[in-house]
């Protein structure tokens, strides 16, 4: 690979672990861990939360989510919801305690989102989304042929 290919590929890389170490350090500094903020973050998202939808999403091992949910579920975050919940699928919503226990850290979440789409652009985010999703595919497509 050309130098200049490869410098590509690392600061693309680089700025997608960087965006990810934003999250996680916003997460430690608000006594969560990021998988928990993960699953905090698919409840505000859809209002409950499954374990295969989390691990879809974020291309989490499953064992990791279970921990993380089983975790939340001892603490009194989670409740179990049957009516979300779709055969062997079970999903979670937020308790009375979980909705107390949620509402500063996304009320935190929430104000630093905001403020960097303010400063960065609705229009700018949504080309950058649109984008990461094309080489995402780019990627799991050249990934796959390469295994043939």
């Amino acid at each position: 690979m050309k130098n200049e290919s490869l410098k590509l590929i690392n600061d693309i890389n680089r700025a997608i672990i960087q965006v990810r170490g934003i999250y996680s350090t916003w997460s430690s500094e608000h006594g969560i861990s990021y998988h928990e903020m993960l699953v905090l973050y698919t409840i505000r998202e859809f209002g409950f939360c499954t374990q295969k939808q989390i691990c879809d999403s974020y291309l989490i091992p499953r064992q990791t989510i279970n921990n993380v949910i089983t975790g939340l579920r001892k603490k009194e975050v989670l409740a179990y919801s049957r009516e979300h919940s779709i055969g062997r699928e079970k999903a979670f919503v937020l308790s009375a305690k979980g909705e107390e226990y949620v509402k500063p850290l996304l009320t935190s979440l929430d104000a630093m989102e905001s403020g960097s789409l303010a400063q960065y652009g609705s229009e700018k985010l949504s080309t950058l989304t649109q984008l990461l999703l094309e080489y995402n595919k780019t990627l799991y497509k050249i990934m796959d042929e390469i295994k043939e």
